[in-house]
């Protein structure tokens, strides 16, 4: 259970009893205005982060912040208001604030706090492991990011220039409290090592970058690594060209695949589908992918990215299949936008928590290499540029560069093309999911093979 601590964790300035006392006096004072329901969160965070290039410290950077949020209902109008400051007086006034935001906001019908049946109690609150502090201080992780960047530099003599690499530690937590009453909180972590190198000269420059990103620096992968591969990266991409345009298959690389996951989230989820502005309206019950696809969420994963014991309402959190056999299970909905859709809030206030998508026909070799055979003759997409996603009509079209395949084996690099779609084509159209899985925030997925795209080039 996450017991409340009296003593400030490592690097904080508050502890949990302060926080604690903080929300209590706002919601009390909420209470004596006449708010009719009131919710407050206290919240800290900090951290260090440092950036080197070319073997040279450019930036070193301490952050430290804090928050206390008040959001208040006079029936079915509401009002939010937030401060740095944590004075009794100041607490007074932002909770008067959001008040009289809410007496002069219109009656929403659905406004509201969660109901009481969807709280999470003190003992559903499980301690999913998320805080991890870095003891680390600036000549250390200076050291990291230096031996990150040479790693890169000494990778091959082609490796020219750097855009960088940095290495960051950062810490929160918070305590949040409503007057339906959820009580909770809990303390993070969050650590990461990155580097972008730069290969070749002149005109025929490419850049790539690679990074590491864990709850626990000792899960961190070595900066040697991390260097190396960023190198590697970007050397395959020298002497890229362009490619005829054509329809063939398309192999996104497992990063790139978890942002197709991520379409799919944003298509189903609450705003989008009260306002009727996504291309999966009514798509519950239905079938959007093969039936090889199932997609799992699991909020409870122990140090897992998007872990949480509760939402950000304080609405209890479970595991679910979300697509089985290809068909939509379920939304992602917090109680405002589940009111609007005559349903039920599924804990996702705040996003969704740790998503896996997997394909029921995928065999543990299927690493990049058996995904590529499957390709056969296509593209290979390593980058994608812009925001080249309509959620209205589904149509996707984004700049791309990558490799060309051909019978299987990676032929030549590509850059400068256009790969286009419509995001319903798309989903039906997954053919494979790799064993190459990679976790990319809250989600993970490995690479994605797409039966049929447009492809423009020259």
């Amino acid at each position: 259970m996450n017991q409340p601590s009296h003593r400030p964790a490592t690097g904080f300035s508050y502890d949990r009893a302060t926080f604690e006392q903080l929300v209590d006096k706002a919601l009390a004072h909420a209470k004596k205005l006449g708010a009719t329901d009131a919710g407050a969160e206290a919240s800290e965070g900090c951290g260090l982060s440092v950036s080197v290039r070319k073997g040279e410290l450019e930036n070193v950077e301490r952050n430290r912040d804090k928050s206390l949020g008040v959001t208040v209902y006079i029936g079915q109008r509401r009002g939010n208001a937030s401060t740095s400051d944590f004075s009794e007086a100041a607490i007074e006034q932002t909770v008067q604030a959001a008040y009289d935001i809410a007496r002069f906001t219109a009656e929403d019908p659905v406004a509201g706090l969660p109901d009481a049946q969807d709280i999470a109690g003190a003992s559903e609150q499980p301690d999913l492991d998320l805080f991890h502090p870095w003891t680390i201080d600036s000549e250390k992780a200076t050291e990291i990011a230096l031996a990150c960047e040479a790693a890169a530099f000494a990778t091959d003599k082609r490796i020219t220039n750097s855009e960088g690499a940095g290495v960051s530690a950062q810490q929160s937590h918070f305590f949040s409290s409503h007057t339906r009453g959820f009580r909770g909180g809990y303390a993070s972590s969050r650590h990461s090592i990155s580097v972008a190198p730069i290969a070749g000269k002149g005109g025929g420059m490419q850049r790539d970058a690679w990074y590491s990103s864990m709850r626990a620096a000792g899960e961190l992968a070595r900066p040697e690594d991390v260097g190396r591969y960023a190198a590697e990266r970007a050397l395959s991409r020298l002497k890229s060209r362009k490619i005829a345009t054509r329809e063939c298959p398309v192999l996104f690389e497992s990063p790139l695949a978890a942002g197709l996951l991520g379409a799919f989230v944003q298509a189903t989820s609450g705003g989008s589908l009260y306002r009727r502005s996504s291309f999966l309206v009514d798509s519950l019950g239905k079938t959007i992918f093969p039936d090889h696809i199932d997609v799992l969420e699991d909020p409870h994963l122990q140090r897992g990215k998007g872990s949480a014991p509760f939402d950000e309402e304080g609405v209890r959190t479970s595991g679910r299949k979300v697509v089985d056999a290809g068909r939509v299970e379920g939304y992602f909905l917090s109680s405002y936008s589940a009111r609007k859709l005559g349903m039920k809030t599924t804990g996702n206030a705040g996003g969704s928590h740790n998503l896996t998508l997997t394909s029921r026909l995928t065999q543990p070799g299927d690493d990049l290499v058996a995904m590529l055979r499957k390709l056969g003759t296509g593209l290979f997409v390593i980058e994608l540029m812009g925001q080249g996603v309509n959620y209205v009509t589904g149509d996707y079209s984004r700049g791309a560069s990558g490799f060309w395949v051909e019978n299987g084996e990676i032929a030549y690099p590509v850059q400068e093309i256009t790969i286009a779609g419509n995001m319903k084509d798309m989903f039906l159209g997954i053919d494979a999911v790799g064993a190459d899985t990679y976790n990319y925030g809250a989600k993970t997925v490995g690479s994605i093979l797409v039966n049929r795209m447009k492809v423009a080039g020259s």
